[in-house]
């Protein structure tokens, strides 16, 4: 982070908790943010599963309990659990693809997911500490080039929204995008303009400013919040038993490897942005942290979760790196999801607001990446090599989603992940180039020194 940012934020010194008003509101900007993301699992399994609207309901509620409440332990830390920095969590997107595929199973089904999800989150729990000793494999120029792609695969999510969002009529209509520059605009002119704790909440301000202008040309569809109830609590099992089958059990395995390589990179992303060196005991606790809302999710009617990668750029948007706020954004995801009017009301905001917002926000993980890269030997042909190659691999979901069609329906968690792909990639590259490579070089080296 630059020192003009420092500047701009006194209020916000590293880790120190904020005055409880302005916790609350950054708080608030995650749990507005993530929100979207957060219930669109729930709401694809729902529909693929041919549940009804009350049941999706239903459905949508649990996941918000349980990324509340694997938010807290993960940003807090509880005992082995949680690597203590600011970070949100809820349902995967990794696990999409095989969890419709077990949907539409003869006798898999949700009960089925639910099994998977637990015997996954198991699995999780035990590869995690071997897991945790791969951050030797993440030199600045590694962790650089991750951080870059998980930017850029974010991005087009962005701009998805700015456009109106998926189920628009008339994607880009020039209404959706005045939404969407109102938003962003006012986010820039705060930046430039204000100091402190306007800074901190500029995005929440242009959410909101977005909001009323969207609510008085009626963007806003609040349809069925009068039938909504005030109060509903997560029942467990409130499916039934969960049932444990073994393809879905290894598809869901393989799942939550490509959640610990994909968490791994935004831990260390969110190290650089909070100047906290993430280490291979942090690294344990935060994974086993994902291991373990997986665990829970099973039996509580929701899903694999994982770390949000677009709530990293929130923390460099804002320049607030306190563990606390996305601890408070937990409780507002708890409390979200035993009150649906309350929820119902957060998900009425149109796609065309958050999109303004996340093109600022995206963008800044990917900054922080080519920012990182500057650590690294980049004038090295080789290592440019390996940037490019590996944001290549992490942009082909993104460019063309149908690339790997023809591979065995099992590789769909890694070959779906842009951030995965790009990882793997940028890992095994450093290993041939830099670290099975590195005698040869030094000895090149040396022989041209005496030469």
């Amino acid at each position: 982070m630059s020192e003009s940012t420092h500047a701009r934020i006194p209020a916000a010194p590293p880790r120190q908790p904020l005055p409880l008003l302005q916790m609350i509101l950054v708080g608030l900007q995650h749990v507005l943010l993530m929100y979207g993301g957060a219930v669109a699992v729930p709401l694809i399994i729902g529909q693929a599963a041919g549940l009804s609207r009350e049941e999706i309901a239903f459905l949508i509620n649990a996941d918000l309990l349980v990324a509340g409440i694997a938010t807290v332990v993960q940003s807090l830390g509880i005992g082995p659990l949680g690597i203590r920095m600011p970070i949100m969590m809820g349902a995967s997107f990794a696990a999409v693809g095989s969890m419709v595929a077990m949907a539409g199973m003869p006798g898999v089904g949700l009960t089925g997911i639910f099994g998977a999800t637990i015997a996954a989150g198991f699995f999780g729990m035990l590869i995690a500490p071997f897991m945790s000793k791969i951050v030797r494999f993440f030199p600045p120029l590694v962790t650089g080039t991750v951080i870059t792609s998980i930017g850029l695969s974010l991005f087009p999510v962005a701009v998805n929204w700015a456009g109106g969002g998926s189920k628009a009529v008339s994607f880009g209509e020039p209404v959706y995008l005045a939404v969407a520059a109102l938003v962003l605009a006012t986010i820039l002119l705060i930046n430039r303009f204000m100091r402190g704790f306007w800074v901190n909440i500029s995005v929440l301000i242009g959410m909101g400013l977005g909001y009323v202008l969207s609510g008085l040309i009626g963007m806003v569809d609040l349809n069925g919040l009068a039938q909504a109830p005030w109060v509903r609590v997560v029942t467990p099992l409130h499916f039934g038993m969960p049932e444990f089958h073994l393809a879905p059990i290894l598809s869901m395995c393989l799942v939550v490897v490509i959640i610990f390589v994909e968490s791994t990179g935004m831990f260390l992303a969110l190290g650089k942005i909070t100047d906290r060196e993430v280490t291979p005991s942090m690294l344990r606790r935060g994974l086993m942290c994902d291991a373990a809302a997986s665990f829970l999710a099973g039996f509580l009617n929701t899903f694999t979760h994982s770390s949000f990668a677009q709530n990293i750029g929130l923390v460099q948007m804002t320049g607030v790196r306190c563990r606390y706020v996305t601890v408070m954004a937990g409780g507002f995801l708890i409390s979200l999801s035993l009150l649906p009017k309350a929820a119902f009301l957060v998900a009425s905001i149109p796609p065309a607001v958050l999109g303004g917002a996340a093109i600022a926000m995206f963008g800044m993980v990917a900054a922080t990446g080519i920012k990182i890269l500057q650590e690294a030997d980049i004038a090295d042909r080789r290592n440019q090599l390996l940037v490019a190659v590996s944001i290549g691999m992490g942009l082909i979901p993104v460019v063309r989603p149908d690339f790997f069609a023809h591979l065995p329906l099992w590789m769909g968690p890694i070959t779906h992940s842009g951030i995965a792909l790009a990882t793997l990639s940028a890992v095994l590259l450093n290993l041939l180039f830099n670290v099975l490579g590195g005698a040869e070089r030094e000895a090149m080296n040396q022989r041209a020194h005496l030469h």
